[in-house]
């Protein structure tokens, strides 16, 4: 096997395994990185690896399995509801070039976080890649039996009330264009008119960014919050520009320097906008660098709403 040539294939193939498992950019990076050193080690003495997709994907699986293992304290106590890092679709680096589906929407990620960690890697290696039982069965060790009922349980848990995605994306594209266009024009009730009755706004900062702690929830009450924000970000020179992220449409905030302060990805259902998820946590969108300091750009405004 040349490494060289079969790389272009094992990075993207890896990524999207650890990037759906671990809803984390930088952490699915690593499991690439140090998957790609286990390949090299495998190969260097002259070893030839018959399938090499088969091998990879079973080294990024095995490897994401840890890595949740190992972060299972840290999300225990992270600081305010959690998100997946975005994952934008003009990202430029070729690792990331994956599929966007449902299974990297922010709500799917959101709820894989329900699961165990074999459970998401049988989930992952099922809905996402299509793998056949006797894969998957290989991959995480377990009898393809086993495999099928835990699959049957994590398909139950991920779909529990999880969101349904509109297959007209040009009626997705024109709602998220007024809702974008109110939000310029400060306009509460044209922000009121595309959001669903019982949406819910979601911020993720991690603890360090400034963000609401728990979910907000109701067209006019996000409508108002929405608005604030936006009208204290002009004063501050805050722009704001369509983007795809998660296979979804987002809004990318930027300072006046260029420099990304947060993705807000928007999930449209049955006509309206029924959920938003604002990325703020500095450390989860370093893979969209240069990243600003909000803490810092509001530093002077004491007492202005959190985002």
């Amino acid at each position: 096997m040349d490494l060289a040539v079969e790389a272009p294939t094992l990075r993207p193939l890896m990524f999207s395994i650890a990037y759906r498992m671990l809803g984390s950019v930088s952490d699915a990076e690593d499991v690439v990185q140090t998957g790609m050193l286990r390949i090299h080690e495998r190969t260097r003495g002259g070893d030839q690896i018959e399938r090499p997709d088969a091998f990879a994907s079973t080294v990024a699986t095995r490897l994401s399995i840890d890595a949740l293992r190992s972060a299972h304290r840290t999300r225990e106590v992270y600081v305010g509801p959690w998100l997946p890092e975005p994952l934008l679709a003009d990202d430029t680096d070729p690792a990331h070039r994956i599929e966007q589906d449902e299974t990297v929407s922010v709500a799917v990620l959101t709820m894989l976080e329900r699961l165990g960690p074999v459970e998401r890697a049988v989930f992952v290696l099922r809905e996402a890649l299509g793998f056949d039982y006797t894969e998957i069965a290989g991959i995480v060790e377990r009898d393809p039996a086993a495999c099928r009922q835990i699959m049957h349980r994590a398909r139950a848990r991920v779909t529990a009330g999880a969101a349904r995605f509109d297959a007209d994306d040009a009626d997705a594209a024109r709602l998220v264009g007024e809702f974008l266009q109110a939000l310029r024009n400060g306009d509460v009730d044209g922000v009121v008119r595309v959001l669903s009755d019982d949406v819910v706004f979601t911020a993720d900062g991690g603890g360090k960014a400034p963000a609401i702690q728990r979910p907000m929830t109701g067209d006019v009450a996000v409508a108002r919050f929405l608005i604030g924000l936006m009208r204290r970000g002009v004063v501050l020179g805050v722009g704001v520009e369509p983007a795809i992220a998660n296979a979804e449409h987002a809004v990318r905030f930027r300072g006046a320097d260029g420099a990304t302060l947060s993705v807000l990805t928007l999930h449209v259902e049955d006509g309206r906008i029924r959920a938003l998820a604002n990325q703020l946590n500095p450390d989860k969108l370093q893979h969209l660098a240069p990243v600003g300091d909000l803490f810092a750009l509001l530093r002077d405004e004491p007492g202005r709403p959190t985002a």
